[in-house]
């Protein structure tokens, strides 16, 4: 047992060092201004959403991450305004990254649903190491630190988006100009690296009460295995999104980084989210792991909350489209 607990650790260790810094949320089908300013104020509301989410639940210094966003459309809902927080945890790293985000739609057509946006987002990131939760291999190492360190990076964004009453497709960026900066604190504190996303999905009407929404959403960090989302989700009656994922690593080019015969990161996650109210979307994802990894946890939990503060005419049954 103790040598199955080695290695489920070492394999924690290895994973979390090659995969992509940026946390990991399995709802942002709900709200895209996770993975691209371009989204930025996308429900023409001022609305607020926020995740809590607790990977590997039972493993020691497992992830645990939280943030909240919030974003409200201005100047007859062409320009997006929105802030961004979010803090990330695991074992004795830590991040905490706020931006201000900005986009500008524009509509094309006279279709007033099909859009190009364009957006863009500025803030900071602090990454941060607890030493009194390392144990040096030997006493006295000068690269460990005997207690908290921490590096303040600035952060920017980008992505674009061209969207339709049923149909999306986004290419997005973030942690530009961390990877710049000079680190001179302690070599342990973790840089963030610019991270990679293309997006795109589509609604087909089944009948006036069901939709389906099959989507996909390739990440990429340059450094670690690329990952690859296939989502698949039914709308059902304006109300009740059902659906799940399923994650995996792809291999679309060579990174010398990423050592050979390095086992390939597999999950399936089940996602539900309810129109409470026409004011409240309340969300629940279970992902579990089809590695080894899983026969050590007890799968990852994730929570969704949103509000609309400002709600009008653009109620579930009404939304100009379905992709809020």
């Amino acid at each position: 047992m103790r040598k199955l607990f080695f290695i489920a650790c070492l394999t924690i260790i290895k994973l979390s060092a090659l995969a992509q810094q940026d946390a990991q949320y399995s709802q942002y089908i709900f709200n895209g201004m996770y993975i691209s300013p371009a989204y930025t104020g996308y429900k023409q509301d001022f609305y607020v959403h926020s995740f809590a989410r607790s990977q590997w639940t039972g493993f020691p210094g497992a992830p645990q991450s939280f943030s909240i966003a919030g974003d409200v459309a201005v100047a007859d809902t062409k320009v997006g305004l929105g802030m961004m927080i979010a803090a990330d945890k695991i074992g004795a790293q830590s991040s905490l990254a706020t931006n201000f985000n900005m986009a500008y739609h524009i509509p094309l057509g006279q279709d007033d649903g099909t859009r190009l946006s364009f957006g863009m987002g500025v803030g900071f990131i602090q990454a941060s190491i607890d030493g009194t939760k390392l144990n040096a291999v030997e006493e006295g190492d000068s690269y460990i630190p005997t207690s908290g360190v921490s590096s303040l990076f600035p952060d920017a964004r980008a992505g674009v988006m061209f969207s339709t009453n049923t149909f999306y497709a986004g290419f997005s960026a973030d942690n530009l100009i961390a990877q710049n900066m000079q680190q001179d604190k302690a070599l342990l504190v973790p840089v963030p690296k610019p991270h990679y996303y293309l997006t795109a999905g589509q609604i087909l009407n089944v009948n006036d009460d069901i939709k389906l929404n099959p989507s996909f959403l390739l990440k990429d960090d340059r450094a670690g295995p690329t990952s690859l989302d296939l989502n698949m989700f039914v709308l059902l009656s304006e109300r009740l999104w059902v659906g799940g994922t399923y994650r995996t690593a792809v291999s679309l080019y060579s990174k010398p980084n990423i050592p050979s015969g390095l086992p390939k990161t597999n999950a399936t996650i089940a996602m539900v989210e309810v129109f409470v109210t026409d004011k409240l979307r309340v969300g629940y994802a279970f992902d579990y792991s089809t590695t080894t990894l899983g026969n050590y946890n007890y799968g990852t939990h994730e929570i969704s909350l949103g509000i609309y503060l400002r709600k009008g005419d653009v109620t579930p049954g009404n939304e100009k489209c379905y992709f809020r």
